[in-house]
């Protein structure tokens, strides 16, 4: 499903907010990312990333602000913005107790995906999980999660991708694969928003690229317009601040 293209932007988020208790995470957060590019978010810890993914993939709801995905407000078409979006975080979203292939067959239902089976040998072949279709996901390593997560992610064909440090545990190899999903434009309008810890990563496969500090975007700029060195002292500066 590909949204009209008469919509500028893949993402639109303003003003948004989000607290637990007392303690604030993000702090009106402003952020745009176009269709068909790749916006790589860095931060340290406890910036606010993943609960800014987790608002974007309609798993928190945020306290304030408007966040528009696809052209469709989130707080009223939630359910639509879900049908167009591949998430993966932290937390795989898989069932232990379930093969990978049980896995990913139940997320396409859940999506509707058509020849199911033929769409499961797609994207385990390209994440390198075949060998691991039949096996319950509770006895896999950490890295081999994050593939299956990944496959989950990519099953229903979205527009729009949201990554919440997925290089976290994989090895060279499906690093490999993950850059091929992240930079893949078979779909000119697919669409790109992920976290990372790294620099080197964050310039390598985007085309703007973001820094969130104590819940704000502190700097955000066109990879293509800035040299590397000057995106380099952007990020050492914003991120000395706060160490």
């Amino acid at each position: 499903m590909n949204p009209s293209p008469k919509v500028e932007l893949a993402i639109k988020v303003s003003g948004l907010r989000k607290a637990f208790g007392r303690t604030p995470v993000l702090r009106s957060v402003d952020l745009e990312v176009p269709w068909g590019q790749v916006l790589t978010l860095l931060g340290p810890n406890g910036s606010g990333k993943t609960t800014l993914i987790k608002i974007l993939a309609t798993l928190t709801r945020p306290d304030a602000g408007d966040v528009i995905i696809g052209g469709m407000p989130l707080s009223k078409r939630g359910q639509s913005v879900r049908r167009i979006i591949g998430v993966v975080t932290h937390d795989p979203l898989l069932y232990d107790d379930l093969t990978g292939r049980e896995n990913l067959r139940f997320s396409a239902r859940m999506f509707g995906v058509q020849r199911i089976d033929q769409r499961i040998a797609e994207v385990t072949e390209r994440m390198g999980m075949t060998p691991r279709l039949d096996q319950r996901v509770g006895t896999l390593s950490h890295g081999m999660k994050k593939r299956f997560s990944i496959a989950r992610a990519l099953l229903h064909d979205p527009v729009i991708l949201l990554m919440d440090e997925p290089e976290s545990g994989l090895d060279q190899e499906a690093l490999g694969l993950l850059d091929a999903v992240v930079t893949d434009k078979s779909n000119p309008q697919r669409t790109v928003l992920m976290t990372t810890h790294s620099l080197d990563r964050a310039i390598a496969l985007g085309q703007r690229m973001a820094i969130l500090v104590n819940g704000r975007v502190a700097y955000q700029e066109s990879l293509e317009s800035g040299g590397t060195e000057a995106l380099k002292e952007a990020y050492m500066r914003h991120t000395r601040a706060v160490s």
